[in-house]
């Protein structure tokens, strides 16, 4: 088992003013940092998961329930909409996983939506079916600016249950890095409204390779948008 050796956070960041400056404004995309081989995804919990977590490099222990749905995001500023900058309730540890691209599109080719979308299942049946035989459920929701505000860009979460969550939570993790202190810190800007000065992750359009996964999170056209 590998152990965390350092709190130091070992991923790139960039000023927010230029987060936007090469991505889409609108469509459904999947923004990550990433790096040859491997995406990192974020996920928040209590403190008591994550130290679990940090210190065996992978989920478990008497906290953590593989029995529930649990939802990882790639796009940072997603993140920090859903756990309210490190301060909501049981989400004030965050956490970055670095997992492999290969088993992230192998999470996407089993995702299915949430709600029903006819131009993908055609019928209820068809939906409902997947629906129930899957181990990821998948939403796109408004992506948000770092105070909350919705943009017309879709962010992706996905859900994860199953033997996908067990593979996900234990065998496919690369590492896991806490980078509370950082949200915090950046959490604070964002309070003061110091926007010039905030820092989040350098992220990019992720290019799926397979597509079947492409085809099952019906992924805008980059050239479109």
């Amino acid at each position: 088992m590998n152990q965390s050796k350092s709190n130091t956070m070992h991923l790139k960041t960039i000023p927010y003013p230029k987060y936007e400056e090469n991505l889409p404004q609108k469509g459904q995309h999947i923004l990550a940092q990433c790096s040859d081989e491997n995406i990192i995804v974020y996920q928040a919990f209590n403190p008591r998961i994550a130290k679990y977590a940090i210190a065996n490099q992978e989920f478990g222990g008497e906290h953590y329930r593989f029995s529930r749905m649990s939802w990882i995001k790639p796009n940072f500023l997603w993140m920090m909409y859903r756990c309210g900058w490190a301060e909501k309730e049981a989400q004030k540890r965050v956490l970055a996983i670095e997992i492999s691209k290969i088993n992230f599109e192998k999470i996407l080719e089993n995702a299915v939506f949430s709600a029903y979308k006819s131009h993908i299942y055609q019928t209820q049946e068809n939906w409902k079916t997947a629906l129930e035989s899957s181990s990821v459920r998948l939403q796109w929701d408004p992506d948000h600016d770092p105070y909350g505000a919705k943009l017309d860009r879709r962010a992706v979460q996905l859900g994860l249950r199953g033997e996908v969550l067990k593979r996900f939570a234990t065998d496919w993790i690369i590492s896991i890095q806490d980078i509370t202190n950082f949200v915090l810190e950046q959490g604070a800007k964002v309070k003061t409204q110091q926007l010039n000065s905030l820092l989040v992750m350098e992220e990019a359009v992720y290019t799926v390779k397979s597509e079947k996964a492409r085809q099952a999170v019906a992924l805008s056209n980059l050239a479109s948008t």
